[in-house]
């Protein structure tokens, strides 16, 4: 099993921005000097508790600070970019990586972000977007010389060469381009059948194990529209985690600390106006009132000693049918930066060794 990051980012209102995104990028070298494989940065642009719009300004800066990471988007949020603006983008960005960047693509599932843009997410507009964005930035990176896209959303045109020196030419460094991930939250979630159908690497976001479980159908039932074969291993899941010295403390300063405030004045009440509190249950019977951050902590968190996350680690990976990569989902412990940074320690450390046979066929 192989460890990773993935990050909203997530920082409480009153962070200034430039502290919120310093304390990202501090976060991102200390993963380079731990050795984790991988880093994911989300987009929002409506949400105060993940306060980033544009996650190639934090990656390019943490491209310059870490020497073997690889960071990507998690995603760009498709409908709110130009395709073909975004393609050479991300495409010079790759090359600024030399060849460390991922490109995660996302639909957008916030009514506010639907609202700025003027997307009617409701009706699943953002999701034909994506889908259509992302085929057309992949055909401009492709060896197709020139085409017309006449589209539902966008006219996208990739011109033949003019004056015998002007042409489209900007591609990734990473060929045929860079590894592609994508996000899934909801049952038979459309975007990881997106990624079963073309190969993609999925994302399962942080919820209850044994929902998440039905993820991987999602991705399966995409991949038989094209005749391929998905892989285990290329599945990522995002969970909570805190490592400490012993079970107490890690609940201290877990559900004591940002990952329990944060929880309690966001992410609790953005999951309940959605109607998703189910997907946290461990039984369908537990009431809404009582899905808390101690009731997270208690059944979907891997929180506690080295050997107790080990314990919970190996537990979820049988309960899901095994995952390929852990994504811990990242916190701003600016305000108590040595236990942020040792749990990801401890983590690596005596974590890791303890999974080391979780090994998906």
């Amino acid at each position: 099993m192989q460890f990773g990051y993935f990050t909203m980012p997530s920082h409480p209102p009153e962070r200034g921005l430039k502290a919120g995104h310093d304390w990202d990028l501090q976060t991102l070298r200390w993963l380079d000097e731990l050795g984790y494989d991988e880093a994911w940065i989300g987009e929002h642009h409506t949400a105060p508790w993940e306060p980033h719009p544009a996650p190639d300004l934090l990656i390019a800066q943490a491209l310059l600070q870490t020497k073997r990471l690889r960071i990507g988007p998690g995603g760009f949020l498709l409908p709110y970019h130009h395709p073909a603006e975004l393609a050479n983008r991300v495409a010079m960005l790759d090359h600024l990586s030399d060849g460390r960047l991922m490109f995660g693509v996302a639909a957008s599932g916030l009514p506010s972000d639907w609202a700025m843009f003027g997307v009617d997410g409701m009706s699943g507009t953002n999701r034909e977007m994506t889908r259509e964005a992302l085929d057309i930035i992949l055909r401009l990176w492709s060896d197709e010389p020139s085409f017309a896209h006449q589209g539902k959303f966008w006219n996208v045109a990739k011109p033949e060469t003019m004056f015998g020196f002007l042409k489209p030419h900007i591609k990734p460094l990473q060929q045929p381009h860079p590894p592609i991930g994508v996000a899934g939250l909801s049952k038979n979630s459309d975007t990881l059948k997106m990624a079963g159908e073309h190969g993609f690497l999925p994302l399962s976001l942080n919820l209850n194990p044994a929902y998440v479980a039905t993820h991987w159908s999602a991705v399966e039932e995409g991949a038989k529209r094209t005749g391929r074969t998905p892989h285990r291993g290329d599945w990522r899941m995002v969970r909570e985690v805190f490592v400490a010295e012993t079970d107490a403390e890690a609940w201290r300063l877990s559900v004591g600390g940002m990952m329990g405030r944060m929880m309690r004045e966001y992410f609790l009440p953005l999951l309940g106006n959605f109607g998703f509190l189910e997907y946290l249950k461990h039984d369908p019977s537990v009431p809404d009132s009582a899905v808390t951050a101690e009731y997270c902590a208690e059944h979907n968190w891997l929180i506690g000693s080295p050997e107790t996350v080990a314990k919970k680690l190996e537990r979820v990976y049988n309960e899901v049918g095994g995952f390929g990569h852990l994504l811990v989902f990242g916190f701003d412990y600016l305000d108590d930066p040595d236990a942020w940074h040792s749990s990801l320690r401890l983590l690596q450390e005596q974590v890791a060794p303890r999974v080391a046979h979780l090994t998906p066929a």
